[in-house]
């Protein structure tokens, strides 16, 4: 059993600064979205992959009994097996929660662009400069 796992060092999360002028919010909520799309698919990947290892291992472990090796490495081959597929069940919650992030992601990102795409138009194509949020409110 040999696994192709290995730190994962692509995805850019959205930087966390205190812009949130329309056009970047869109695109920290874009980011979002896209890598929990990206984590989607590489949790499917690990999922398939630790229950084919617990699988093999289980495997292994009968071939182990039918060659009457010692007990302690049925055993332990057998544990090995449990802890992959206890791993695989938190990898699917983890999976399953990722999914639930992502399309929240991308809501969020459609209805912000409902709400506040109009006015960011406006304000975009006018020459004269916006007060800054809260001038209206002294």
């Amino acid at each position: 059993m040999s696994s192709n796992l290995a730190p994962h060092t692509g995805g850019a999360a959205a930087p966390t600064d205190g812009d949130n002028r329309y056009k970047a919010v869109q695109n920290k909520l874009k980011t979002l979205g896209k890598a929990l799309d990206m984590a989607d698919t590489e949790l499917e990947a690990l999922l398939r992959g630790m229950r084919m290892n617990a699988q093999r291992a289980e495997g292994l472990a009968v071939g182990i009994a039918n060659a009457e090796l010692d007990r302690k490495f049925i055993e332990m081959t057998n544990q090995v097996a449990v802890a992959l597929g206890g791993a695989a069940v938190e990898v699917h919650k983890l999976h399953e929660t990722a999914q639930e992030v992502s399309g929240l992601a991308h809501d969020t990102q459609r209805r912000h662009a409902r709400l506040y795409e109009a006015l960011d138009d406006i304000r975009s194509s006018r020459k004269e400069r916006t007060p800054k949020p809260g001038f209206f409110a002294r």
